[in-house]
C-alpha cells in the first residue's frame, strides 16, 4: 500500500473448532465435516476497505501449534508462508483464480437474493508440495473502488524464486481504480 501512498491495515478474526463446509472441505482435500479454523478479513487501506477474504485451515496441520490462529501468537501478521515454515511445511506455490462476480452490498460476500454490487472475487489456494492443499480463500475487491492487476514480469520472476526457495515474492496489486 505504500507504493501506492497509502496506509494499509486489516482486521481479523478467527474461529477454531469449527466444522468445514463441504465446498471448503472440498478444496482443502478434508473429508466433510473435519475441523477447520476460519479466518475473516477485512483490510483496509487509509481506513476503507479495500478487500474483503474468508480462509479456511485444515485444524488436522495446526492444531497444538503456535499457529492455529493466525493473526495471534508469534507469528501474527506474518502471513501464510512462514507460518507454515514455522512448523516445518513449505509452501511452494498459491493459485488465484479470478471470477466476476456480485456480492451483498452490506457483507461484501457473495449472496443471490441481496442487492449486490459489482465486484471482483477470487479463489486463493496456497499449496505444498504434490499439491496438498494448506488454505484456501475467497476473497472479494470491491471494482468501484478499486481494480486488480497482476505484475506478470514479477510473478515469472517470482516462480523461479518459488522453486528454489519456497517462498512467492510476487502477487497481485490492489490499484484505486480510475
Amino acid at each position: 500500500m505504500a507504493e501506492l501512498g497509502r496506509t494499509g491495515s486489516w482486521k481479523a478474526h478467527s474461529e477454531a473448532r469449527i466444522t468445514a463446509p463441504d465446498d471448503i472441505a472440498r478444496r482443502l482435500g478434508i473429508e466433510p465435516g473435519d475441523l477447520c479454523v476460519r479466518t475473516s478479513y477485512e483490510f483496509l487501506a487509509d481506513g476503507q476497505p479495500g478487500q474483503l477474504s474468508i480462509s479456511g485451515e485444515p485444524m488436522a496441520i495446526t492444531s497444538g501449534t503456535p499457529i492455529v490462529l493466525s493473526e495471534m501468537g508469534p507469528f501474527a501478521g506474518k502471513g501464510v508462508v512462514e507460518r507454515m515454515r514455522s512448523i516445518g511445511l513449505d509452501i511452494t506455490n498459491a493459485i488465484e483464480v479470478p471470477r466476476p462476480a456480485r456480492t451483498a452490498q452490506e457483507t461484501g460476500q457473495p449472496a443471490p437474493h441481496q442487492p449486490r454490487r459489482p465486484d471482483h472475487c477470487h479463489r486463493a489456494d496456497v499449496l505444498r508440495r504434490r499439491r496438498a492443499r494448506r488454505e484456501t480463500a475467497d476473497i472479494a475487491v470491491p471494482d468501484t473502488r478499486w481494480e486488480v492487476a497482476y505484475d506478470r514480469a514479477r510473478m515469472c520472476w517470482a516462480n523461479a524464486a518459488v522453486s528454489s526457495t519456497g517462498t512467492k515474492t510476487a502477487g497481485e496489486v490492489a490499484a484505486p481504480s480510475r
